[in-house]
């Protein structure tokens, strides 16, 4: 089972990215600019809000806390959030709006992922659960910010 849990809470992130990545190269070509755009900007966000939320909260990591050797080796530092659920929630959000089915592949992968990570012992629930609110909130505003200026961008040009 630790062999499993390592696996899955090191890797599996990759798929999450290469399935958004194969799906943006499918895609149509004004898909793939306002698809890329949210991920870039939503990407920010969430990167911000990950270094701000490390910044003003620390949770001990729980093979630090409880005294015991985590399944994947990780350095006893501020678990929050976690940076692996941030990524595979903020890519599974992201993708809602232009594929639910995809979607929905991600945030079962994003579970696994976030599964594992707490199995390892290298983060909490409370962790796990910062990085899927970030991840929600960097991919409304990409989401949202984008929609905005291409709406300004479109209004400009057709009227």
């Amino acid at each position: 089972m630790h062999t499993v849990i390592r696996l899955v809470g090191e890797y599996f992130f990759v798929i999450s990215v290469v399935l958004v990545a194969l799906y943006w190269l499918r895609c149509s070509r004004s898909t793939k600019v306002t698809l890329g755009a949210t991920l870039v900007v939503g990407g920010i966000v969430g990167l911000i809000l990950m270094f701000i939320g490390g910044k003003v909260f620390y949770d001990t990591r729980p093979f630090v806390r409880d005294h015991i050797t985590p399944i994947i080796p990780h350095a006893a530092d501020n678990g929050f959030p976690s940076d692996h659920a941030l990524l595979t929630f903020f890519l599974a959000f992201a993708l809602w709006a232009w594929s639910k089915r995809l979607a929905i592949v991600l945030f079962i992968n994003a579970l696994l992922v976030s599964w594992a990570r707490v199995a390892a012992h290298i983060h909490s629930p409370l962790d796990i659960t910062g990085g899927l609110v970030f991840g929600l909130v960097g991919a409304v505003v990409g989401y949202y910010a984008v929609r905005a200026v291409m709406a300004r961008r479109n209004a400009r040009a057709y009227g």
